[in-house]
């Protein structure tokens, strides 16, 4: 799928550690922020997230939401939350959706070439 300027962002349901999302619901009539980190426990991710974590109140000023998305389970989202507010020094508050299946990283192509099939 290619997005382009101005196009609507696919919709999808999904878990994330803070519940079940309507994603387009859950927008609302703000701006958000979707990204994606291979897996869970990676040191770079764990960066990212922690830093995107310490900017979120910038990101709420500007009336727009963070939300993050990879291919490890809720469950294994939740634990990895705990070794972020440990090594980052910082509490994870925004939603990690979880994508076992990788319907959504495949809705919005963003699978590493050649993990299509793993």
């Amino acid at each position: 799928m290619n997005l382009h300027l101005g196009d609507t962002a696919p919709d999808f349901e999904a878990d994330t550690t803070e519940g079940h999302i309507n994603f387009h619901q859950w927008i609302g009539d703000g701006w958000a922020i979707l990204f994606s980190h291979p897996a869970d426990f990676t040191p770079v991710c764990t960066t990212e997230l922690g830093e995107t974590a310490k900017l979120k109140e910038a990101f709420d000023k500007r009336h727009c939401k963070i939300i993050a998305i990879s291919v490890d389970s809720v469950e294994d989202h939740k634990a990895w939350v705990s070794d972020i507010e440990e090594t980052q020094s910082c509490a994870v508050n925004f939603p990690i959706i979880g994508d076992e299946n990788k319907q959504i990283s495949r809705l919005y192509d963003m699978l590493h070439p050649g993990e299509e099939d793993s």
